[in-house]
């Protein structure tokens, strides 16, 4: 069973996702979409992936730890930069359509990921 979801965001932009509901003997939803900042993601994600390359190149090259240290800190903040993206899109359009339609469970995933996420 699948719902389909169109919405308008407030800059005009139209996008939709679907929600898959898969049933098995444990009732798990799995659920697919088409998020408005994927491509933001995606670029943020290459950069922090880059970053971590040069830090990989500084350890291979002795550099100091100090220096080792304050770039992993960025690598860090662009890693939590990135997560805020994906659970802001998340909360104002997958979240709102598991509300509206009951799904309960949609919330609870999404409070166990933002426990793991904050550990």
């Amino acid at each position: 069973m699948s719902d389909k979801h169109t919405h308008i965001a407030e800059d005009g932009t139209v996008y939709e996702h679907v929600h898959e509901h898969g049933h098995t003997e444990k009732h798990t939803h799995m659920h697919t979409h088409t998020h408005q900042n994927t491509k933001a993601v995606l670029n943020r994600l290459s950069r922090a992936i880059g970053h971590m390359e040069s830090v990989k190149r500084m350890v291979e090259e002795g550099r100091d730890c100090s220096e080792v240290l304050v770039q992993l800190s960025a690598v860090k903040a662009a890693i939590n930069n990135t997560a805020k993206v994906i659970l802001k899109d998340h909360i104002e359009h997958c979240l709102v359509d598991a509300v509206e339609c009951g799904d309960h469970e949609a919330i609870e995933e999404l409070t166990s990921a933002i426990d793991r996420f904050m550990k």
